[in-house]
């Protein structure tokens, strides 16, 4: 391995993501051939081959993997020197990479617009995903902070807290049980449930809060991995969500969703930033880590009505 470049790296990781070496040559501004000949000779170089072609597309082999592994630790290497050396020279510029789980996107964009506008000299770059995918991004070096709910417990990581995160379930405007008060959840296992896919935060909290309902577990009628999708599920008349507060805030001022009124509810969880443990933290990450812990308490959305607040017990 030699004659490894920097070039070689990009080129698997960018075909990798691509699926294709027609997309990844578009990507990378330079011809089909080109990345072959890249790709050719360096595995050549290792007696190994990279991809796999499956459905007209190109899938890492472990061998694979491994390599586009190492190209984000070197992306990360070189990043973080870009970000001390901009430090040295008294300047707050830098890039760096926010993941962002999908039930956060209904925030995360205002407080990371109020961060760039502070730091005019920092450029980020923001992953939207659902738990697991955060999770895997973070493990695998390719975010340096995430927004999350539930931070993971794989591998070792660093997190801190930043502001309550309700759980509440959500019904249409005409459903039998919009209007009453201190329902028990008993009685929500006769409803038809709108749930998110597993893997996700909301997920967790979903079986946490049912796992003691003996009589019969709630029915679930739909599978869907989009906040969207769910409320307009629910506004459709489909069925009943356990949900995140915070994406629901403008249905429910318009009229268009209610928050049913469940004995336990709202869940309170909350809003962590999360980092890896076991590796240097560049400056420009320090500055969006302060940031967030700050600012990020004014940035969430506000709560449409006083529940009850019962804080659950930690999950992790």
């Amino acid at each position: 391995m030699r004659r490894l470049t920097l070039k070689q790296l990009e080129t698997v990781r960018a075909v990798a993501e691509a699926g294709t070496i027609v997309l990844a040559s578009e990507k990378l501004n330079v011809t089909p051939a080109a990345l072959t000949s890249r790709i050719k000779l360096l595995e050549g170089d290792s007696g190994l081959a990279f991809f796999d072609r499956y459905a007209g597309r190109l899938r890492l082999t472990a061998a694979g993997e491994e390599i586009v592994s190492a190209a984000r630790r070197v992306d990360l290497v070189l990043n973080e020197l870009d970000n001390v050396l901009s430090s040295i020279r008294g300047m707050r510029a830098g890039r760096i990479s926010v993941g962002v789980v999908s039930t956060a996107k209904y925030f995360a964009p205002r407080l990371i617009a109020a961060f760039a506008k502070e730091n005019p000299g920092v450029e980020v770059s923001i992953s939207v995903g659902n738990r697991a995918d955060m999770v895997t991004h973070l493990r695998d070096f390719g975010i340096d902070v995430v927004l999350m709910g539930r931070p993971p417990m794989e591998f070792p990581i660093e997190s801190a807290p930043f502001g309550p995160h309700p759980q509440v379930v959500i019904a249409a405007p005409d459903h039998p049980l919009a209007g009453r008060h201190a329902i028990d959840k008993s009685e929500l296992t006769n409803e038809n449930f709108i749930i998110r896919e597993a893997g996700s935060g909301t997920r967790s909290v979903f079986e946490y809060f049912f796992a003691d309902v003996v009589v019969r577990q709630p029915k679930i009628s739909i599978e869907i991995g989009s906040n969207e999708t769910i409320k307009q599920a629910v506004i459709a008349g489909l069925g009943i969500a356990l949900i995140s507060a915070h994406t629901i805030e403008a249905e429910v001022e318009s009229g268009r969703l209610v928050v049913l009124d469940i004995k336990g509810l709202p869940i309170i969880r909350q809003w962590f930033i999360v980092r890896r443990a076991d590796r240097p933290f560049s400056p420009i990450g320090q500055a969006i880590w302060d940031f967030t812990l700050a600012e990020g308490p004014k940035l969430l959305p506000k709560l449409i009505h006083p529940w009850r607040a019962e804080p659950a017990k930690d999950e992790n």
